[in-house]
């Protein structure tokens, strides 16, 4: 199977919809953090605002942001809370034309699904859905990113509690397959645990067995970090040469660890504050091209809600694809849910994805 890119479908702006459209409407801002009443807010799709005669495409669009028009005529896609004062606010609550704004929800090629039946069984995306198809169509996507895009991973600490998982992991990391984490502080914590005492959670990650005493290693394991002052202060002292986090420290892939209020510890790269990490979780985001979550709900949420369907590359709209790993429907469908349509969910145990994906691209 062979990866193709699906062409971005502009829309046609000589039509009569998009010439007889107004002008958006702006209004500035008065109060930081405050935006205007009837301010327009943003989807993970492609919209257009009309300037003139001109219609403008906001570039870092994302779910519930305000668009800012600049002194430059750049659109930024701004977070409500992020908005200060001056800053001029595009308003508008209609996205066909009639506020002068254009939402467009197919924005690429058709895909090559030709099943034009009005019904047809196994629709849904359940433990009984077939994924080799996904698979195929996940490695070819995978090694056309690797040099050609930008490929961040979303994990929970599920991938760190299975020897194999964690090792499959640490040779994505190395071939090129990785080039943004994010996670939570029990994701790096175990992963460090596993490296130092071959546990998680006081299991050994390959019998799972229950080692004694082996609730105190995660502790142990979070006290040496935080007295070496940093996890790469930590795998040089222990000499540790496996896993996630060192596969990441040693390759200078971009990680963001996001608190918790449920967080022991934490280490000392947690970003305790929530906003803080909301913003340097945007910043790994920002130029993303595939986003794949696994076996994290929360994380899996925030991050879907952070990327929208398209990048613009080189002046150029591509899509961005969006996977959900997890063993729980609820968890792969909560995504789309939450507005993130262009997700692509496989229901699955975590551990045999991460082995089936390196196995797929990994010579």
């Amino acid at each position: 199977m062979s990866f193709y890119l699906p062409a971005f479908i502009k829309p046609d702006f000589t039509k009569k919809m998009f010439q007889d459209a107004p002008q958006v409407d702006t209004e500035k801002v008065v109060k930081d953090g405050v935006a205007p009443e009837q301010f327009h807010s943003t989807s993970m799709y492609p919209e257009f605002f009309k300037f003139g005669d001109e219609w403008i495409l906001a570039e870092d669009s994302r779910m519930d942001c305000t668009v800012v028009r600049r002194d430059n005529g750049r659109l930024d896609v701004v977070e409500p809370r992020l908005l200060k004062v001056g800053d001029e606010v595009i308003l508008g609550r209609s996205e066909d034309c009639d506020d002068g704004i254009y939402l467009d929800d197919d924005p690429f090629a058709a895909s090559d699904d030709d099943n034009d039946d009005k019904f047809s069984f196994r629709q849904g995306r359940s433990r009984e859905t077939a994924y080799s198809r996904d698979y195929d169509r996940l490695y070819e996507l995978l090694k056309y990113e690797k040099d050609n895009g930008r490929i961040v991973w979303v994990m929970g600490p599920a991938v760190a509690f299975d020897k194999d998982s964690r090792s499959a992991m640490q040779k994505l990391i190395e071939n090129g397959y990785v080039h943004g984490l994010l996670a939570g502080n029990a994701l790096a914590t175990h992963d460090l645990e596993a490296g130092f005492f071959r546990t998680a959670l006081g299991q050994d990650i390959y019998s799972q067995k229950s080692m004694p005493n082996g609730h105190y290693n995660h502790l142990d394991v979070l006290n040496k970090v935080r007295r070496a002052g940093s996890i790469a202060e930590f795998l040089r002292e222990t000499g540790i040469q496996d896993g996630i986090m060192y596969g990441c420290t040693k390759h200078d892939v971009p990680y963001v660890l996001a608190g918790s209020i449920r967080d022991d510890g934490p280490l000392p790269e947690v970003t305790a504050n929530v906003y803080e990490s909301q913003n340097k979780m945007r910043d790994i985001l920002r130029n993303a091209t595939t986003v794949i979550c696994v076996a994290t709900q929360l994380h899996t949420i925030a991050s879907g809600n952070m990327t929208p369907c398209f990048r613009v590359v080189n002046g150029v709209a591509r899509p961005v694809f969006i996977y959900c790993v997890d063993i729980s429907e609820f968890v792969v469908n909560k995504l789309k849910d939450r507005g993130s349509l262009s997700a692509t969910s496989i229901v699955t145990n975590v551990q045999d994805f991460l082995v089936n994906v390196c196995k797929g691209v990994v010579s």
